[in-house]
């Protein structure tokens, strides 16, 4: 299945505008973590309360889940996306070798968001703006990034090509309740904050 130029100017807006909405996030949280690491005292930008507080995230083991600030690595994955997106828009063609680099980086994207996720509900027990943000973008890049990727290969069994076009044909829906999922899940986790901002 070959999915038609327009589909991929689509994607590559997408690519673009996601890629820099998130290479923006990665980087203040970058600035911030900086800051936080030059002061200790340091309250940042986005410290709102208990539960919407950077400054309580930063200072946990997972924010540098490899040895180092985790927003580095978006920084870095990021550029790579908007880069992407910005060439396709040039009119690039891009090799399936690349394709399949960029669906490896957005498949682990995907699965170091949903375990940040979990540890910022469960473990951490308080969530980052900033890094909801990068949740937002890196959810709708992996979905369409892997869609594409199906589309165009070669040769799809018959299921997962019906699988591949059910997703394809309602991607709204997906990612509807992918976000509400989340957003359920945040609310669940943190009802006894929330019910106290209710007048």
């Amino acid at each position: 299945m070959q999915s038609d130029a327009r589909g991929v100017r689509r994607l590559a807006v997408l690519l673009s505008v996601g890629g820099l909405i998130g290479l923006s996030a990665a980087a203040v949280l970058l600035v911030e973590k900086i800051a936080l690491l030059e002061d200790p005292t340091y309250i940042p930008s986005c410290s709102i309360n208990p539960i919407l507080s950077c400054g309580s995230v930063m200072k946990t083991s997972q924010a540098e889940a490899f040895g180092f600030p985790n927003p580095i690595i978006g920084i870095i994955g990021f550029a790579v996306v908007t880069t992407t997106g910005m060439a396709l828009l040039a009119g690039a063609q891009l090799k399936r070798w690349y394709w399949i680099g960029l669906q490896a980086g957005a498949t682990f994207g995907i699965g170091f968001v949903h375990w940040l996720i979990f540890q910022s509900l469960y473990r951490i027990d308080a969530l980052c703006p900033y890094c909801m943000v990068v949740w937002l973008v890196t959810i709708p890049l992996f979905l369409y990034v892997t869609i594409h990727n199906l589309r165009t290969a070669t040769r799809l069994p018959g299921p997962v090509a019906r699988v591949v076009t059910t997703a394809a044909d309602y991607h709204g829906v997906v990612l509807t309740v992918w976000y509400l999922a989340i957003t359920g899940l945040i609310a669940q986790r943190f009802w006894d904050y929330w019910q106290t901002l209710l007048p």
